[in-house]
C-alpha cells in the first residue's frame, strides 16, 4: 500500500474557504523558526507570527500543496510572505476562534556539506595556471 500524500494543505485551504463564507477573518499561525517561511520578523512573538489572510487583506494568494504564498502590507509596506504547509500552527477565525491546530512538524534535516576526499592529499595546489 502507497504511502498518502498530507491532508493539511486541503484542510487549510478547505477551512479558509469556510471561514471567508461565513463572512470572518482568517487568521493563519505559523511557526516562524521553520526553515523556508519569510515573513516580516519585527511581527514575530515567541518563535510564531499571525498573519490576516482574509481577501480585503491579501494579493496574489496561492494555497498549494507545498506552501501558502501571498503578498500583504505590514506597517505600510508591502511584502511578499511564503509558508511552508508545515510551518503552519494553525488556522482559525478571528472573531470566534473557530478552526483547527495541527501538530508540529519536525523540518527536514539539513543537507550536509560535501566532505574533502580522504585519499585526496592536503594542500594540492590547482592545477590551472595563470595566463598572461
Amino acid at each position: 500500500m502507497s504511502e498518502m500524500t498530507s491532508n493539511r494543505p486541503y484542510l487549510i485551504r478547505a477551512i479558509h474557504e469556510s471561514i471567508c463564507d461565513n463572512g470572518l477573518t482568517t487568521h493563519l499561525a505559523v511557526n516562524a523558526g521553520y526553515p523556508g517561511v519569510e515573513v516580516p520578523q519585527d511581527f514575530v512573538q515567541d518563535g510564531q507570527i499571525v498573519l490576516n489572510i482574509a481577501p480585503r487583506a491579501v494579493t496574489n494568494f496561492v494555497a498549494g500543496n507545498e506552501e501558502i504564498a501571498f503578498s500583504a502590507r505590514f506597517g505600510g509596506v508591502p511584502m511578499s510572505i511564503r509558508v511552508p504547509i508545515n510551518a503552519v500552527v494553525a488556522i482559525f477565525a478571528r472573531e470566534n476562534g473557530q478552526g483547527m491546530a495541527f501538530d508540529p512538524v519536525e523540518p527536514p534535516p539539513e543537507p550536509t556539506p560535501p566532505q574533502p576526499d580522504k585519499d585526496e592529499p592536503k594542500g594540492k595546489g590547482s592545477h590551472l595556471k595563470v595566463v598572461k
